[in-house]
Parts: structure tokens; sequence; C-alpha cells
């Protein structure tokens, strides 16, 4: 009984340990944040595998949608409701791209790096318009080579 009662310990130890691993980000959408207007905050996560990252509606107005080319091979696209809470989980490594949809030309995006960011170089060529092509040249350049 006592043998039982010690694995059954160590065994909820470890899910604990293993849940208490994965990480979730907040990003708020906002409309004045840190780096000027129209912006998600933070725009720059490093995430891990398995980690989630929530973007908050802080401000209306807002979505999260992922962009296109801009997801690692094997990645669920996803695209969030204007004004709601969208929490998604990065499973594959690589850079996801990230936009609101209205405030995309404003320049309303962000970058998530989960583990190697094996898709980088795609990620890297794909056009983009308005201030959100300078901002993403500032965020790509932040990501570590291969």
């Amino acid at each position: 009984m006592k043998y039982a009662i010690a694995t059954a310990a160590a065994f909820a130890a470890m899910l604990l340990a293993g849940a208490a691993q994965a990480a979730d980000y907040q990003v708020q959408m906002l409309n004045k944040g840190e780096k000027g207007s129209m912006v998600f905050q933070p725009d720059y996560i490093v995430a891990a595998p398995g980690d989630t990252i929530t973007f908050v509606p802080t401000d209306k107005s807002h979505d999260a949608e992922s962009i296109k080319g801009m997801i690692p091979e094997g990645a669920t696209p996803f695209k969030g409701k204007m004004n709601e809470q969208i929490t998604i989980t990065v499973d594959k490594e690589g850079v996801y791209g990230v936009k609101c949809t209205p405030h995309y030309g404003m320049g309303m995006v962000a970058l998530i790096v989960v583990g190697k960011p094996t898709n980088l170089e795609a990620a890297k060529v794909v056009k983009q318009t308005g201030k959100a092509k300078k901002t993403f040249e500032a965020l790509l350049a932040q990501v570590p080579a291969n």
C-alpha cells in the first residue's frame, strides 16, 4: 500500500512538473503601447513547442491572425474574431507571423519564434505592405539564424 501511494505521488508530481513547463504568453492588443499606436505588446515572443500564446483584446477593434507563408510547415493557421481573446498552442518549431487584420497596414504585427526558426528564410520573403514591412524587418532581424 505504501508503495502504491508513493508511486501515485511520484506520478502526480511528474504530471504537475510537465504542466508547469508549458508557458502561456499574454499579448495585449492595444490602440497605443510602448512602441506607438496599433500594436501587439509584446510583439516579439520566444517560446518553446507546446507553449500557448493568448492574444488579449485590451482595446477594441482588434483581432489576431496568422499570416500565410509565415507559419511553420504543418502548423495550423489561426484567425481570431474581432474583440475576442484567442489562445493558440505553438507546437511546431519555426517562426509565426501574426497580424491584426484591420490594422495590418499600420504595422500591427507580431513575431513568435518557437525553438529553431526552421522557416525563417521563407518568412523573410513574404511580401508585406505599409508599416508592417518595416516592423517585420526589425522583428525578423532579432531572430537568431539556425
